[in-house]
């Protein structure tokens, strides 16, 4: 160790009136709480749990429920697995979907703060690098005496803040998040004209979502379904044969787009759908199955129905 304004600078550890961390001696800790409020809101808004009892909603009776999800302590440092989820409903019946919560509910809640932790340590990790880059320019600087280190580092420690708010923003906006990919395959019967067109004419898009759309189907187009809820934009279109698309929910990070191909196959009297699907959000695979399941394939072949039906009474 060194008395200050003698030997060498980097191993100056006294207590600072100026409270720097001369040459990142000590540990130092950093208020991620707004951030972590912003990304548990995104990642746990919009979850949907649902069973053949209901989702809020018991479908029997079509009594309307709510209740609470509580998480008491929740803390980087412990496993998503290990942390405690409870679940209160208010008084009546519904307990069927209150045990719904208790599993499913539970365990989509555990899924997302799997993921708040990877984000959150990516953002330290970020930050620790910005000031591990800041020191290794910085090293060498002559400390002579309090007041020009004092000032010195006090222009340090902002260029240091300016590159943490540039690292941090990159982490919402353009930091590679952990995903996952899905395979999909359904039979249609239909033609590969006929279904191709239910992905590509906005009329039809409308009929299956039940919902407006904006539908631009041309390379670069882009379309909007389900009241705002999937946006995209077209990458490829090669006619009755294969459509590409980047694509999004909306409760998913900000900016970010899965990529999904849908490719055409002709089966005898039938069209066999194969949907791949790239780079969806770690926790929101689930979301993203129901989604072309129920709101996709299911819509589609009842579309299909009521058009042979309509066709054959005329």
């Amino acid at each position: 160790m060194a008395k200050w304004g003698q030997g060498d600078p980097r191993w100056i550890v006294e207590e600072r009136e100026d409270g720097t961390n001369v040459n990142n001696w000590h540990w130092t800790e950093r208020d991620a709480t707004i951030w972590s409020k912003g990304k548990l809101r995104e990642l746990l808004v919009g979850i949907a749990v649902e069973n053949e009892a209901g989702r809020g909603t018991v479908k029997e009776s079509g009594a309307k429920h709510k209740g609470l999800i509580e998480i008491p302590s929740l803390s980087e440092e412990s496993e998503a697995s290990d942390t405690e989820v409870n679940v209160s409903k208010k008084k009546g019946d519904g307990d069927t979907l209150k045990d719904l919560m208790r599993t499913t509910g539970t365990a989509k809640t555990k899924c997302s703060m799997r993921a708040w932790k990877v984000s959150l340590l990516l953002l330290l990790y970020l930050q620790h690098l910005a000031q591990c880059l800041t020191h290794k320019f910085t090293t060498g600087m002559i400390l002579p005496t309090k007041a020009v280190a004092t000032k010195e580092l006090t222009v340090q420690r902002k260029l240091t803040e300016n590159t943490l708010q540039m690292q941090a923003s990159s982490v919402a906006l353009g930091v590679r998040i952990p995903t996952v990919a899905l395979h999909l395959t359904e039979l249609f019967d239909a033609t590969v004209e006929q279904l191709y067109s239910i992905f590509t004419v906005k009329e039809l898009v409308q009929k299956f979502s039940k919902s407006p759309a904006v539908l631009e189907a041309e390379k670069g187009g882009k379309f909007q379904m389900f009241d705002g809820n999937i946006t995209g934009e077209y990458v490829e279109l090669l006619t009755n044969r294969k459509i590409i698309m980047k694509w999004r929910c909306r409760n998913w990070p900000e900016e970010h787009y899965a990529t999904v191909a849908l490719n055409f196959v002709p089966a005898p009297g039938q069209t066999e759908l194969k949907l791949d699907c790239k780079g969806v959000p770690v926790c929101k695979e689930e979301n993203m199955t129901i989604c072309w399941q129920k709101q996709h394939f299911e819509e589609i072949k009842g579309l299909l129905q009521l058009t042979t039906e309509n066709a054959l009474m005329n």
